[in-house]
Protein backbone atom coordinates (compact mmCIF):
# COMPACT_ATOMS: atom_id res chain seq x y z
CA UNK A 1 0.00 0.00 0.00
CA UNK A 2 1.28 3.64 -0.62
CA UNK A 3 1.73 5.60 2.45
CA UNK A 4 -0.54 8.57 2.86
CA UNK A 5 0.60 11.35 4.76
CA UNK A 6 -0.60 14.50 2.78
CA UNK A 7 -2.81 14.60 -0.17
CA UNK A 8 -3.37 18.08 -2.44
CA UNK A 9 -5.85 17.51 -5.19
CA UNK A 10 -8.77 19.05 -6.69
CA UNK A 11 -12.25 18.06 -5.57
CA UNK A 12 -15.09 15.78 -7.34
CA UNK A 13 -18.57 16.59 -5.45
CA UNK A 14 -21.32 13.93 -5.18
CA UNK A 15 -23.98 15.59 -3.38
CA UNK A 16 -26.00 12.47 -3.27
CA UNK A 17 -27.04 10.93 0.29
CA UNK A 18 -27.38 7.54 1.39
CA UNK A 19 -24.59 6.32 -1.43
CA UNK A 20 -24.37 2.08 -1.05
CA UNK A 21 -21.66 0.07 -2.01
CA UNK A 22 -23.71 -1.31 -4.94
CA UNK A 23 -23.96 2.06 -5.80
CA UNK A 24 -20.17 2.52 -5.87
CA UNK A 25 -19.70 -1.30 -7.53
CA UNK A 26 -22.45 -2.93 -8.58
CA UNK A 27 -22.57 -6.47 -7.48
CA UNK A 28 -22.79 -7.83 -10.69
CA UNK A 29 -18.44 -6.90 -10.64
CA UNK A 30 -17.76 -8.90 -7.61
CA UNK A 31 -16.58 -11.69 -8.60
CA UNK A 32 -13.22 -10.26 -9.18
CA UNK A 33 -10.47 -11.10 -6.81
CA UNK A 34 -8.22 -8.97 -7.94
CA UNK A 35 -8.41 -5.32 -6.93
CA UNK A 36 -6.67 -4.04 -10.76
CA UNK A 37 -9.62 -2.92 -13.11
CA UNK A 38 -11.88 -1.87 -10.70
CA UNK A 39 -11.90 1.61 -11.17
CA UNK A 40 -12.98 1.06 -14.50
CA UNK A 41 -16.69 0.19 -13.00
CA UNK A 42 -16.73 3.03 -10.31
CA UNK A 43 -20.41 3.99 -10.27
CA UNK A 44 -21.00 1.75 -13.39
CA UNK A 45 -24.85 2.61 -13.57
CA UNK A 46 -24.41 6.26 -13.14
CA UNK A 47 -21.68 6.68 -15.27
CA UNK A 48 -21.92 4.47 -18.09
CA UNK A 49 -25.65 4.03 -20.03
CA UNK A 50 -27.01 0.87 -21.53
CA UNK A 51 -24.71 0.75 -24.43
CA UNK A 52 -21.18 1.50 -21.85
CA UNK A 53 -21.67 4.65 -23.26
CA UNK A 54 -20.29 7.72 -20.62
CA UNK A 55 -23.39 9.65 -19.11
CA UNK A 56 -22.14 13.32 -19.82
CA UNK A 57 -23.86 14.41 -17.28
CA UNK A 58 -21.90 12.55 -14.65
CA UNK A 59 -19.90 14.20 -12.49
CA UNK A 60 -16.77 11.66 -13.03
CA UNK A 61 -17.21 12.06 -16.57
CA UNK A 62 -16.97 16.21 -16.39
CA UNK A 63 -13.15 17.06 -18.14
CA UNK A 64 -12.94 19.14 -15.11
CA UNK A 65 -13.02 15.95 -13.12
CA UNK A 66 -10.20 14.30 -14.50
CA UNK A 67 -7.40 13.47 -12.33
CA UNK A 68 -9.31 14.01 -8.76
CA UNK A 69 -7.84 12.36 -5.69
CA UNK A 70 -10.26 13.34 -2.93
CA UNK A 71 -14.17 12.71 -3.57
CA UNK A 72 -16.50 14.94 -1.34
CA UNK A 73 -19.83 12.91 -1.15
CA UNK A 74 -23.06 13.58 0.20
CA UNK A 75 -24.40 12.32 4.08
CA UNK A 76 -23.86 8.29 4.91
CA UNK A 77 -21.59 7.60 2.11
CA UNK A 78 -21.09 4.08 1.61
CA UNK A 79 -24.34 2.66 3.24
CA UNK A 80 -25.27 -0.91 2.50
CA UNK A 81 -23.39 -4.73 2.62
CA UNK A 82 -19.82 -4.38 3.61
CA UNK A 83 -18.37 -5.18 0.12
CA UNK A 84 -14.79 -4.45 0.61
CA UNK A 85 -15.41 -3.80 -3.24
CA UNK A 86 -16.00 -0.36 -3.19
CA UNK A 87 -13.25 1.16 -1.68
CA UNK A 88 -11.12 -1.04 -4.02
CA UNK A 89 -13.02 0.48 -6.94
CA UNK A 90 -12.20 4.43 -5.96
CA UNK A 91 -8.88 3.32 -5.00
CA UNK A 92 -8.42 1.88 -8.31
CA UNK A 93 -9.90 5.12 -10.47
CA UNK A 94 -7.41 6.81 -8.27
CA UNK A 95 -9.31 8.38 -5.63
CA UNK A 96 -7.58 8.37 -1.90
CA UNK A 97 -10.08 10.43 0.01
CA UNK A 98 -13.74 11.02 0.79
CA UNK A 99 -15.36 13.76 2.50
CA UNK A 100 -18.39 13.83 4.40
CA UNK A 101 -20.06 14.57 7.69
CA UNK A 102 -21.07 10.67 7.72
CA UNK A 103 -19.51 7.43 6.24
CA UNK A 104 -20.85 4.16 7.07
CA UNK A 105 -19.17 2.09 9.64
CA UNK A 106 -18.36 -0.85 7.85
CA UNK A 107 -17.24 1.01 4.46
CA UNK A 108 -15.11 3.20 6.85
CA UNK A 109 -13.20 0.14 8.47
CA UNK A 110 -12.78 -1.38 4.43
CA UNK A 111 -11.76 2.10 3.47
CA UNK A 112 -9.02 1.83 6.45
CA UNK A 113 -7.39 -1.19 5.28
CA UNK A 114 -7.33 -0.11 1.21
CA UNK A 115 -5.94 3.21 1.18
CA UNK A 116 -8.61 5.17 1.30
CA UNK A 117 -8.78 7.79 4.31
CA UNK A 118 -12.56 8.35 4.93
CA UNK A 119 -12.44 12.38 6.33
CA UNK A 120 -15.75 13.07 8.07
CA UNK A 121 -16.35 16.95 8.36
CA UNK A 122 -18.94 19.24 10.43
CA UNK A 123 -21.88 20.41 8.31
CA UNK A 124 -20.25 23.94 7.99
CA UNK A 125 -16.75 22.54 6.50
CA UNK A 126 -18.65 20.32 4.29
CA UNK A 127 -21.30 23.44 3.04
CA UNK A 128 -18.08 24.90 1.97
CA UNK A 129 -16.96 21.83 -0.19
CA UNK A 130 -20.18 21.20 -1.60
CA UNK A 131 -20.54 24.77 -2.59
CA UNK A 132 -16.76 24.51 -4.30
CA UNK A 133 -16.97 22.02 -6.79
CA UNK A 134 -13.30 21.16 -8.50
CA UNK A 135 -11.49 22.91 -5.72
CA UNK A 136 -7.91 21.94 -4.23
CA UNK A 137 -8.02 20.56 -0.90
CA UNK A 138 -5.45 19.42 1.23
CA UNK A 139 -5.52 16.40 3.40
CA UNK A 140 -3.00 15.93 6.27
CA UNK A 141 -3.49 12.47 7.80
CA UNK A 142 -0.23 13.87 9.90
CA UNK A 143 -2.18 16.68 11.37
CA UNK A 144 -5.19 14.94 10.54
CA UNK A 145 -6.96 18.29 9.15
CA UNK A 146 -8.58 19.15 5.53
CA UNK A 147 -7.54 22.89 4.66
CA UNK A 148 -10.51 24.18 2.85
CA UNK A 149 -10.16 26.33 -0.25
CA UNK A 150 -10.51 30.01 2.28
CA UNK A 151 -7.82 28.65 4.06
CA UNK A 152 -9.81 27.55 7.25
CA UNK A 153 -8.78 24.03 8.76
CA UNK A 154 -11.12 21.48 9.83
CA UNK A 155 -9.68 18.43 11.98
CA UNK A 156 -11.15 15.24 11.74
CA UNK A 157 -11.02 11.59 13.80
CA UNK A 158 -8.99 8.50 12.84
CA UNK A 159 -8.61 5.62 14.40
CA UNK A 160 -4.48 5.86 15.80
CA UNK A 161 -3.80 2.28 14.49
CA UNK A 162 -4.88 2.74 11.02
CA UNK A 163 -3.47 6.26 10.87
CA UNK A 164 -0.44 4.53 11.58
CA UNK A 165 -0.63 2.12 9.16
CA UNK A 166 -1.60 4.59 6.47
CA UNK A 167 0.95 7.30 7.42
CA UNK A 168 3.82 3.90 6.85
CA UNK A 169 2.05 2.55 3.96
CA UNK A 170 1.62 -1.19 5.34
CA UNK A 171 -1.54 -3.18 5.77
CA UNK A 172 -2.44 -5.04 8.76
CA UNK A 173 -0.23 -8.31 7.31
CA UNK A 174 2.41 -5.82 7.13
CA UNK A 175 2.14 -4.51 10.57
CA UNK A 176 2.41 -8.13 11.65
CA UNK A 177 5.40 -9.50 10.22
CA UNK A 178 7.02 -6.26 11.03
CA UNK A 179 7.27 -7.59 14.48
CA UNK A 180 8.07 -11.25 13.52
CA UNK A 181 10.69 -11.60 15.51
CA UNK A 182 9.21 -10.04 18.46
CA UNK A 183 5.98 -12.79 17.98
CA UNK A 184 8.74 -15.52 17.80
CA UNK A 185 11.08 -14.58 20.92
CA UNK A 186 7.55 -14.24 22.64
CA UNK A 187 6.25 -17.74 21.83
CA UNK A 188 9.74 -19.20 22.88
CA UNK A 189 9.82 -17.71 26.18
CA UNK A 190 5.46 -19.44 26.41
CA UNK A 191 7.14 -22.95 25.61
Amino acid sequence: MEPFKTLTSKTVVLPVENVDTDQIIPARFLKATSKAGLGSKLFADWRFDAEGKPKADFVLNRPESAGAAILVAGDNFGCGSSREHAPWALVDYGIRAVVSTSIADIFRNNSLKNGLVPVVVDKAAHAKLLAAPGANLTISLEDRTLTLPDGSRASFPIDPFARYCLLNGVDELEFLLSHEAAITAFEARRG
